[in-house]
């Protein structure tokens, strides 16, 4: 596992380009945390080599890039995927048994959640593809919702402790801290799914209202 202080030196060398490529080897599980690697984008943007907005950007399209070509490539291959190298060190039958039987208890609140599990993500997201659980649309939404939450909360925090990433190294360290704020990020996007869904509910109401008065 490298150094927060090596990634620092790697990815303000390199900018923009380095996160973007680093996210998207993540998906295909490169012993970084995608999580750390946004932070570490925040981080050198407070320093002044990148731009925090920009960098967000950039930390969206290579979560989800990734995060689309994992899906896929369980949408496509299947489970023959298990008869591959890659497929073998990516998903185990065991955890694809249990990924199945929680989609099947949870619905896509999975999804969502998988997100905020680092280490997870990448067999939920295969199990997906593979079980076709969530059709492709579907999936590119909820994943982004969860980025559109997760990312600048990183970005945010790395922008902000740059100043002091000693500190900062601790607290992420802290277990008690990362699970609070892994906790609060995922109640975020069940809110902000529960409104989004009850409005789509409310517009189908209205739209059938207008529909019998005619």
């Amino acid at each position: 596992m490298f150094s927060i202080d090596t990634m620092i030196n790697f990815y303000s060398s390199f900018g923009y380009l380095s996160v973007f490529g680093v996210l998207l080897l993540c998906g295909f599980g490169l012993p970084i945390p995608e999580d750390i690697t946004i932070l570490v984008g925040g981080i050198i943007s407070g320093l002044g080599y990148t731009h925090p907005i920009f960098m967000g950007i950039v930390c969206f399209f290579g979560v989800l890039i990734g995060d689309v070509i994992v899906y896929n490539m369980g949408r496509f291959f299947g489970e023959s995927l298990f008869n591959t190298r890659l497929g073998k060190r990516l998903l185990s039958h065991s955890w694809y048994d249990r990924i199945v039987k929680s989609f099947a208890k949870n619905g896509k609140m999975v999804l969502l959640t998988a997100r905020f599990l680092p280490g997870l993500r990448t067999p939920i997201f295969l199990t997906a593809g593979m079980t076709r659980f969530a059709g492709f649309g579907t999936f590119v939404i909820i994943d982004g919702l969860a980025a559109l939450v997760s990312i600048p909360i990183w970005i945010t925090i790395g922008y902000f402790g740059a100043s002091n990433r000693e500190h900062l190294t601790k607290w992420i360290s802290n277990t008690k801290w990362s699970i609070a704020l892994i906790a609060v990020s995922a109640v975020l996007i069940y809110i902000i799914c529960k409104k989004i869904k009850q409005k789509l509910i409310n517009a189908e109401i209205v739209e059938t209202d207008i529909t019998s008065d005619k």
